[in-house]
């Protein structure tokens, strides 16, 4: 697995990814035949070509691409830890990741899978090779979180040059200890979920307390269920 990723090269040519302003998904435009989008984000979008199985192509707005560069840099430094994927090259404006799989945390709420705490665990060994390579794991949530084999696995690492805790894990692994017991194995509905991440994204930071928080999604949910 050398250079075999670039068979996807001219499939890749035939898509643009186009940025947008207030940090709003990138628009994919175009098509390849068998390029399969898997993934959108606020910089980039990130495809998988049946051709090449074991790669994912993670592939940069025009905005966005120093971005690029420094997450390149980033799996460097993370370069053979098994908490992330690996990178195996680059193009003009996209990344050669592994290809992973799967489920989300995201996806195990709203499907019902049971998220053990050996996953918890993985994530905090994660985060500790992080800060071991002079790093900061940030921006780590339900989303870029996977269940991989019962093991956890750290998809995105592109604000770990960023400074400052943006406490997220800390509240997830809170409301894991706390709250996620209430609802182990339930089918989360996506509103409910999407519902939460809005309220979550619009919080005060400086008057912001987890528990009060926790009791406003009790009342969200179990609402709901009755």
């Amino acid at each position: 697995m050398i250079s075999d990723w670039k068979q996807a090269e001219e499939a890749l040519r035939d898509i643009e990814v186009v940025g947008h302003e207030n940090n709003k998904p990138v628009s994919v435009i175009g098509f390849a035949e068998d390029l399969r989008c898997i993934g959108i984000g606020t910089d980039a979008a990130v495809f998988y070509y049946p051709d090449t199985p074991n790669y994912a192509y993670k592939v940069y707005s025009a905005q966005a691409l120093e971005k690029k560069e420094v997450e390149e840099g980033i799996y460097k430094r993370l370069k053979g830890s098994q908490y992330f994927p690996q990178c195996y090259g680059a193009g003009p404006n996209y990344l050669v990741l592994s290809f992973e799989q799967g489920v989300t945390l995201y996806d195990c709420l709203l499907q019902g899978v049971r998220v053990s705490e050996q996953v918890i665990q993985d994530v905090e060994e994660a985060r500790k090779f992080v800060r071991s390579q002079g790093l900061n794991p940030r921006d780590i949530h339900l989303k870029n979180v996977l269940l991989q084999e019962g093991r956890g696995k750290v998809l995105d690492v592109s604000e770990y040059i960023k400074e400052g805790n943006d406490s997220r894990w800390e509240h997830l692994v809170w409301t894991y200890k706390h709250f996620y017991p209430l609802i182990c194995e339930v089918q989360v509905p996506s509103w409910i979920l999407e519902t939460i991440t809005n309220w979550y994204n619009r919080i005060d930071t400086a008057s912001f307390g987890i528990e009060d928080f926790s009791k406003r999604v009790r009342r969200l949910f179990f609402g709901e269920r009755k």
